[in-house]
């Protein structure tokens, strides 16, 4: 069923971000010069200083893809700085963002991200890219106090209305198509955005200007504390630490799983197969969402016209949870979804997928309503001990995989040079992206990617 104009359904599409367990750090040896003269040992033989298993890691940001609408936060790629440079529309490879903060969480929507630190600072989020819609809040304009930028070609403070700055933190940020959400650990969760199908969690107003918007949104309504959330194309979920799963935003797939197609501007608990059953992680990217349950149930719920959900249906559109069978995928312990793939890990570090798009398995296989399992997971990269805490995201027709050792692992349509593979092919089979350190996190947006690094560089 296809949406208002805001929508195009050529948008509804999918990518993944598995990210696995990740060891601790590895001393990497990198020669440094003490200062600027070279160091000598009475012999006259130079001195070299190596970085020692005490050396504590630095965090980078590393940005790819496209860089015309500001995503990448790198301002020289659109406005060279030198009139002998040109601009660079696709950067085909990772390329570290210099900020002043540690980034602990990054997200990526349509033309936009948004960085996040946990530390006490005032500053704690900051956006980047389009921003048409306000999804980065009011970043006001040189030019004119009244107007803001609709694009933002550098990390940019978000100003939130907290009311204790420097004592709460930011733990999760998320990005829709234009809508985004902030969810702190003190104060609950924000939203600023579009909210023209509630997707901000708050009353629709018809007729809604949302370029210059000063309006950022206190999720209310929601019993209990939330501890993920969750952006569709233009839907919301909430996690609280109950396992309760709460959705509001555009329904016409059924992808806020409430038993009906119609839009809802308040967070409503979500029932049918998911009423009593405790989830530990929910996701959801474009028109199709997935809730993983604290035993290892997979419930799913959406648009399932390329066959996310076609395991336990025949209908393109499902409007409220049903259990998905996995029979012969193990334990599941991460699920992700997008708009036409569906992938899970295992506890033995094996991934399986379905659904409509490059795959990981070759050319030939590009649809598959049955789960198949990615080449990748059968190397000794990954490991087959039990998981911690785990981040997952899934966007457009692309994946993207982190092994325990840091390691990033991407296949799929490489729209704009997104995968970061220094080509602008697509990848049929899992390749890994040259990152100069220890992957951490990844963010996937519809042409370009965020990854967080711990480097001992």
């Amino acid at each position: 069923m296809s949406a208002p104009a805001l929508r195009p359904r050529s948008s509804s599409v999918s990518a993944l971000s598995c990210r696995l367990l990740q060891v601790s750090g590895y001393a990497a040896a990198q020669a440094s010069h003490q200062s600027k003269s070279r160091l000598k040992d009475p012999s006259g033989e130079p001195v070299f200083q190596y970085v020692g298993h005490n050396r504590k890691p630095s965090h980078k940001v590393f940005v790819w893809g496209f860089s015309f609408t500001g995503a990448l936060g790198i301002p020289s790629f659109v406005v060279p700085d030198s009139g002998k440079k040109r601009p660079r529309k696709y950067q085909l490879s990772p390329y570290r963002l210099e900020t002043a903060q540690q980034i602990t969480s990054a997200a990526c929507g349509y033309g936009f991200t948004l960085l996040s630190s946990s530390t006490k600072d005032a500053s704690k989020v900051w956006g980047m890219g389009l921003n048409k819609d306000s999804q980065l809040g009011f970043q006001r304009s040189q030019h004119s106090r009244l107007q803001s930028y609709e694009y933002v070609l550098e990390p940019s403070p978000v100003a939130l209305p907290l009311s204790s700055p420097l004592q709460t933190r930011v733990l999760q940020v998320a990005c829709g198509r234009a809508h985004s959400l902030v969810l702190t650990d003190q104060e609950g969760v924000f939203s600023l955005g579009n909210n023209a199908f509630g997707q901000c969690g708050r009353p629709i107003v018809e007729d809604e200007v949302y370029s210059d918007s000063h309006i950022i949104h206190k999720i209310q309504g929601i019993s209990g504390t939330v501890v993920q959330v969750a952006c569709g194309q233009d839907h919301s979920l909430f996690l609280t630490d109950q396992g309760k799963v709460f959705s509001c935003g555009w329904g016409a797939d059924g992808q806020t799983g409430l038993g009906h197609h119609r839009t809802s501007s308040c967070p409503v608990e979500l029932g049918g197969e998911l009423a009593g059953v405790h989830v530990q992680r929910v996701s959801t990217y474009a028109d199709c969402s997935l809730a993983l349950s604290q035993d290892g149930e997979l419930y799913g719920w959406g648009n399932s016209e390329y066959m996310q959900l076609a395991m336990v249906t025949d209908s393109t559109q499902v409007n409220s949870p049903r259990r998905l069978p996995l029979t012969g995928c193990g334990r599941v312990v991460q699920a992700e979804c997008g708009g036409s793939q569906v992938a899970v890990l295992n506890d033995q570090g094996e991934v399986f997928v379905w659904g409509y798009g490059i795959l990981g398995k070759g050319p030939r296989l590009s649809e598959s309503p049955v789960r198949s399992r990615s080449p990748l997971l059968c190397s000794d990269a990954l490991s087959s001990t039990p998981r911690r805490r785990v981040q997952d995201q899934m966007w457009t027709h692309h994946f993207a995989a982190v092994t325990e050792r840091g390691e990033l692992f991407v296949w799929g349509k490489n729209v704009r040079g997104c995968l970061g593979i220094g080509k602008t092919d697509d990848q049929y089979f899992p390749w890994r992206v040259t990152v100069p350190g220890q992957v951490v996190d990844v963010a996937c947006g519809v042409d370009h990617m965020v990854a967080l690094v711990k480097s001992f560089i």
